[in-house]
């Protein structure tokens, strides 16, 4: 154990302060749980007129992360952008364990949550959400597999001195890298098209089929997610490489971090793009229908969602930076990632809530819509669970890209 905890290299005062910080949000986050599960969905604000709310807001934003995180590892490991490589490990973590706590908001917000499994048992195929479940769980067993492939090799070479190393190798005892990047190239590319069609695609699916929801329904919004996961992924796992080299006074590839500047600049363009025509056509269209929707997100009591969060924050500042020299600096690219990772959250509930609030009749009360503490410290608690997940993982498996001397390993693609 020691010798797979001694590269972190964190000092022991802010590990130990992190993982307080986590132990409270835990504790309060368990608290809020308990009294959810006690006194059902009336702890919430979610009511028939208002069925969703946060949690599924944070449900389809970690879905996201989850599917933009294994999208980059891709690039990695299948089309042999070897320049990233030192993200692809934590890449195939980050998209582990942002599934886990996208199920695990999903699983809140079920008022029967003792039915979880009937999807699972009961399948109806014309059902997006019965294929999204299935889609899930192959898409979790692919990512867990193919972590595991990506360190073996390390966790071989360390098997000598670890006895969770040994365990975790699960009885390999020849180091082949080429053999599991064989296996990485092919796992990748099974995933690609689960990723896109099944997971985030799919999740986009599940609003795109309720037509009587408007900027829910067309053949637009399954692609919005996916670029949306690009975007939220890329971010995600250059604010994670920054924090995590700093964290244990390591060295920032400054080269790296602007080339995933690069590739988040173009994503947030295209994001952007599509942006503009979402909400360009049902404008011209002159549905009214939609048009209250743009009318409750551009100036109704959620404005501050749309134009502060969604797109200052999550947009267009840091595509300001990233398309700028400013991006030369690891320091204001790690800046724009992080903005990018926060406003994310305000499209997640743009996406989510203003949709709900108009009425489907006319004539019958707007919905009305803001998180309780129990569902915003629940919430808190779901989020600290997955970083505390990744916080142990981090310390127990290698997820670096550096051999045992420290140097840089072959260029697998060559």
């Amino acid at each position: 154990m020691t010798a797979m905890t001694s590269s972190t290299g964190a000092r022991p005062v802010t590990r130990t302060l992190w993982y307080l910080l986590l132990a409270l949000l835990l504790g309060a986050g368990g608290y809020a749980i308990i009294l959810r599960m006690i006194g059902g969905l009336s702890t919430t604000n979610l009511t028939s007129t208002m069925p969703w709310g946060a949690w599924v807001a944070f449900y389809i934003y970690f879905v996201g992360l989850s599917a933009g995180a294994f999208l980059l590892s891709s690039l990695i490991y299948v089309f042999g952008m070897t320049r990233f490589e030192k993200v692809g490990r934590m890449a195939l973590l980050a998209a582990l364990v942002s599934m886990i706590v996208a199920l695990a908001f999903i699983g809140l917000d079920l008022g029967r949550m003792d039915r979880a499994l009937t999807p699972m048992i009961r399948f109806n195929w014309r059902s997006p959400l019965a294929w999204e479940v299935r889609f899930y769980l192959v898409y979790i067993a692919l990512l867990a597999v193919e972590l595991w492939f990506a360190v073996r090799a390390d966790l071989i070479r360390r098997s000598a001195t670890s006895k969770l190393a040994k365990f975790l190798a699960f009885g390999s005892k020849i180091a082949d890298e080429a053999k599991d990047h064989h296996w990485l190239q092919i796992l990748g590319t099974i995933g690609i098209p689960i990723a896109i069609f099944g997971v985030h695609g799919g999740t986009g699916t599940i609003f795109a089929v309720v037509k009587t929801r408007g900027l829910w329904s067309g053949p637009l919004a399954p692609i919005v997610f996916i670029v949306s996961a690009l975007v939220s992924g890329t971010a995600l796992l250059t604010l994670f490489y920054v924090i995590r080299q700093k964290a244990r006074r390591m060295e920032v590839d400054g080269d790296m971090v602007s080339e995933l500047g690069k590739l988040l600049a173009g994503f947030l363009v295209v994001d952007l793009g599509l942006t503009f025509y979402e909400f360009l056509v049902p404008t011209l269209s002159l549905n009214p229908h939609e048009a209250e929707v743009i009318h409750i997100m551009t100036s109704g009591p959620y404005a501050w969602s749309f134009w502060f969060l969604q797109l200052a924050i999550g947009m267009v500042a840091p595509a300001m930076i990233l398309l700028t020299r400013l991006r030369r600096s690891w320091v204001m690219t790690a800046i724009a990632a992080g903005m990018v990772v926060v406003g994310i959250v305000g499209v997640r509930f743009n996406i989510v809530v203003p949709p709900l609030i108009q009425p489907l009749l006319p004539g019958l009360p707007a919905g009305q819509y803001f998180p309780t503490w129990i569902e915003w410290l629940s919430s808190g608690g779901v989020i600290a669970m997955g970083l505390l997940l990744f916080s142990i993982a981090a310390e127990i498996l290698p997820l670096d890209w550096l051999d045992q001397n420290g140097g840089t390993k072959h260029d697998h693609a060559a």
